[in-house]
């Protein structure tokens, strides 16, 4: 699949999979100096990337792990969604839920994209749904013995 990448900024790198078999490609920081991120903080960083996802697919982005694991930084919504049809620039709202001051370098790998393909529904309201054998059972309701 080919996908149309635009450069907002000359320093802005195309995403890359790291390998053949990667569900990710990496974005980068799209940095004139490097930004400093405080314990408990949150920084929007910017790719220099707009994207022209395809009709029934939804760009997902996703934190790194190492950069989760290693240095506590992880996107501040768990999950971005990034819809076909928006063409601004992708951002990642990066936070360090660590105790230590963090830097993110111009360059840097800060997320990953996923493309998935998705389905929309049409929502219907009823008075009754089917039953099943967990029902309305909530949170960690499939564990119990």
């Amino acid at each position: 699949m080919e996908v149309p990448v635009k450069k907002l900024h000359p320093a802005a790198k195309l995403p890359v999979y790291a390998t053949a078999e990667a569900a990710g490609a990496d974005l980068c920081a799209c940095l004139l100096e490097a930004v400093t991120i405080l314990p408990g903080a949150t920084e929007m960083i910017p790719t220099g990337l707009a994207v022209e996802i395809p009709a029934g697919y939804v760009g997902l982005v996703f934190g790194r792990s190492g950069l989760a694991f290693r240095r506590d930084l992880a996107p501040s919504n768990k999950v971005g969604v990034i819809d076909s049809d928006y063409r601004g620039e992708l951002k990642v709202a990066v936070h360090n839920h660590g105790a230590q001051v963090q830097t993110i370098e111009p360059g840097e790998r800060i997320a990953q994209l996923v493309l998935v393909p998705y389905l929309t529904a049409t929502f219907r309201q009823t008075d009754t749904l089917s039953d099943t054998q967990r029902g309305s059972g909530g949170f960690g309701s499939t564990g119990r013995q």
